[in-house]
């Protein structure tokens, strides 16, 4: 069992805030009214003291906007809310709310899905895995990643075709996972990619901010993670979102054409790190 060496609020008897670097998981939902309450608190009851959770609902007709709401008056100095109306997409709740946690002061900033197809408690080994790197990324493709048995050969096909063949015959990438929507990111590293500059809308957005991170310098490493299938609800991963995200990928280079290495060696100080120990 793994526990993040964070100090912990109730050492500190004078009353100040944990110096603990504050962790933000932003959580895009769109009809995860089922989903949303347990991933919640399976997110808060992670032995990271100053974790906080950010969810950009755009617009659920299933109420997912107002169970947001009252998760986060219940708790409201650890969940913040933001609703969409339009233009809506992943990629535009993704910016939203990572913008909202660096307004925050966010040092390390987590992207995941809401339906528990990302392990809460894999949230810890990527800020572990962040001491040496400036993006983590959840991957079902390196070593020892797997996804969920009940994915039928399409689903696995299109998946290993879109990270293994079309992303990294086209960009380039050396991530193997470039889809993945399980990420920890260095503050750093999401002020210096310019989410300004990020137009992707839909799922190819984990492609083009992958992309231009390792154009930029900063370093990508992926540790294996296990991609469980939905727990409750609807995926939206639908064929023609799939094949939306592939031509799109076509666009990616053309757009960053101009972006060059600029942070050589970014990977070289990494203050204030999350760590983990065996207990």
């Amino acid at each position: 069992m793994t526990e993040t060496k964070f100090p912990s609020p109730e050492a500190d008897q004078s009353g100040a805030q944990s110096d603990a670097p504050l962790v933000v998981v932003v959580l895009p939902t769109y009809n995860e009214a089922d989903n949303l309450p347990a991933i919640s608190a399976a997110l808060l009851a992670l032995s990271l003291p100053n974790l906080k959770i950010v969810v950009v609902d755009d617009a659920s007709p299933d109420g997912t906007g107002a169970i947001a709401d009252r998760l986060a008056s219940h708790n409201p100095d650890q969940i913040k809310v933001i609703h969409r109306e339009a233009p809506r997409g992943l990629g535009r709740a993704y910016q939203a709310g990572c913008r909202l946690a660096l307004e925050m002061d966010a040092q390390f900033i987590i992207q995941m899905d809401a339906d528990f197809s990302h392990s809460p408690d894999d949230v810890l080994r990527l800020l572990d895995a962040a001491s040496d790197a400036d993006v983590v990324i959840g991957s079902r493709y390196v070593e020892g990643g797997a996804l969920d048995r009940e994915w039928n050969w399409w689903r696995r096909f299109l998946s290993w075709w879109a990270n293994t063949v079309w992303t990294r015959t086209f960009l380039h990438i050396s991530a193997q996972d470039a889809t993945s929507g399980f990420k920890c990111w260095r503050r750093a590293a999401l002020e210096g990619i310019n989410l300004d500059r990020i137009r992707s809308n839909g799922y190819v957005f984990q492609v083009e901010t992958i992309y231009v991170a390792e154009q930029m310098g900063f370093r990508v490493i992926e540790i294996p993670i296990f991609f469980e299938d939905r727990h409750l609800g609807r995926s939206k991963m639908t064929f023609g979102v799939k094949l939306e995200a592939a031509w799109r990928v076509l666009e990616i280079r053309a757009r960053h054409r101009g972006v060059h290495r600029q942070v050589p060696g970014a990977s070289s100080n990494y203050p204030n790190q999350p760590r983990t120990e065996q207990s």
